[in-house]
């Protein structure tokens, strides 16, 4: 997190001049005084660019390093020039870095120490490079970092959901759709089916981390630059791609929106996830219980024990969909080549990466430790969430499926008048509703029965769903950074 508050007091040295020496800034030589403070306030990204600051620095090694390549300046220098950027960024990683407002911005503050330590040499490190291409490559690196980190967290949810069905394989409860009880389906068939939305999500994350593999630094303000820079060194010294247009390397941020588009969607579906475990857990289903270092109680009913952290999952993907949508808005408008508008795309950034990735870090272990109640999932998924056994029994009779549905619904309502469940129902009612259900299949009305006799590719019967979580380790196995370990972990832990 940053140091500085966007609100803090400016740093003493700021306007120690009085306003009127400009030297210290990269853009100063044109200007015959410093700026006015609130604009100082306004116009510095300092206070959140800091992040950047490690990023800015491997380019500046890399764009350093081409510069010797290329003879713009000598191999000594480069080597100075090198070696100095490296002794900054272990100051930035230890925490030893002195940061000040009044550098304005992240690279300015890093030229800073440079110069501090290496003298006017680190004048020479701007040589064929704006700030333009600088923060775009700072971005592109910490954007295609952050998708590989989120990609892994997402990675370790599926590990999770894989070890729940795996170790739960026999458990039924109730399908949902309108949220009124639908058909009975295993509780594995339901947590493979968010392991299907992440494994979406993914896909989408290596795809941003791909969109913002790319190098801009060579593009320099917006149309090149004379000096003989080679893009495609530093982009291979980055382990990036060359940008292709310089004026368009400049002006998209195509792979922001990708990863906050990225991060929106899997926001949405954590909180899809988050309302079912909230509804779960409450009396009214009592289908799960959270661990106690996963909930949170009331300051005034000692009762309570509230599924906290799934609320905040639906409650933060407002949050994310609202930063991709305020960067979207930025960009609208903009004409092609930097604008200072583009400031403007790092908060809503930082603010979704470090939002998903808090998310992630709690889900797996709450999912592992949660207690599923087995009888009461059961007898949730019986009664008239049996119904459609009957009419596709009867359609399996040939019966025309339209009558057979009508003749089920008929029957249904005939039980609501008795007050008694399908299960429970006389058998001349059953003749009643419609001859061929004379003989109703022994079996067939309890939710076992129902999940079993489910024939369709895909379905939520046990083999089924065996054969997709099957397919699900197969592809854990195929990805990158998989453990065998992960797998036979899950929650065994049913009451």
């Amino acid at each position: 997190g940053s140091v500085f508050s966007r609100h803090a007091p400016l740093n003493s040295t700021f306007m120690s001049d009085g306003g009127k020496n400009t030297s210290g800034r990269m853009w100063g030589g044109r200007f015959g005084v410093s700026p006015a403070e609130a604009f100082g306030r306004l116009n510095a990204s300092i206070p959140f660019d800091i992040r950047l600051a490690a990023h800015d620095i491997r380019g500046s090694v890399a764009h350093a390093k081409m510069l010797g390549a290329k003879g713009i300046i000598s191999d000594r220098e480069s080597a100075t020039l090198v070696s100095g950027l490296e002794t900054v960024l272990r100051e930035v990683e230890s925490g030893e870095f002195a940061w000040d407002l009044s550098d304005e911005d992240v690279h300015t503050a890093v030229e800073r120490r440079l110069k501090e330590l290496v003298g006017d040499v680190a004048l020479k490190l701007h040589t064929g490079r704006s700030r333009n291409d600088q923060v775009a490559l700072d971005l592109h690196l910490f954007a295609r970092e952050k998708a590989e980190r989120i990609r892994s967290g997402v990675l370790a949810a599926m590990h999770a959901l894989v070890g729940l069905a795996e170790t739960n394989k026999g458990l039924v409860l109730p399908g949902y759709t309108h949220l009124q009880r639908a058909q009975p389906i295993l509780l594995s068939h339901h947590l493979l089916s968010h392991f299907e939305a992440f494994r979406r999500d993914l896909r989408r994350f290596e795809a941003a981390a791909e969109a913002a593999n790319v190098s801009p630094l060579g593009a320099a303000a917006l149309g090149g630059t004379p000096h003989p820079v080679d893009p495609r060194l530093t982009a291979q010294e980055l382990g990036m791609k060359p940008f292709t247009n310089s004026l368009d390397a400049v002006s998209e941020r195509d792979f922001v929106l990708d990863l906050l588009y990225a991060c929106a969607v899997l926001g949405v579906h954590l909180s899809r996830l988050g309302e079912e475990w909230v509804l779960w857990t409450s009396a009214e289903f009592g289908f799960a219980t959270l661990d106690d270092a996963y909930s949170s109680g009331s300051s005034i009913m000692p009762q309570k024990k509230n599924p906290d952290a799934y609320e905040l999952m639906r409650g933060k993907t407002g949050r994310l969909i609202a930063d991709m949508n305020g960067v979207l808005i930025t960009l609208k408008g903009l004409p092609l080549g930097y604008s200072k508008d583009l400031q403007e795309d790092k908060e809503p950034l930082f603010d979704a990466v470090d939002t998903v990735l808090a998310l992630l870090a709690v889900l797996p272990e709450m999912l592992r430790t949660a207690r599923f109640h087995k009888g009461l999932m059961a007898g949730a998924a019986g009664g008239f969430a049996l119904a459609t056994e009957l009419a596709d029994f009867l359609a399996a009779e040939g019966v025309p499926f339209r009558e057979a549905h009508h003749a089920v619904g008929r029957l249904v309502r005939r039980c609501e008048e008795l007050g008694v469940s399908l299960e429970d129902v006389p058998q001349e009612e059953f003749a009643a509703a419609h001859p061929a259900l004379s003989e109703v299949p022994e079996g067939l009305l309890t939710p076992r029965g129902s999940v079993q006799s489910k024939r369709s590719a895909g379905s939520t019967a046990p083999g089924s769903v065996d054969e997709q979580l099957g397919q699900a380790k197969a592809f854990l196995e195929t990805v990158e950074g998989y453990s065998e370990g992960h797998l036979s972990e899950g929650s065994d832990r049913c009451v």
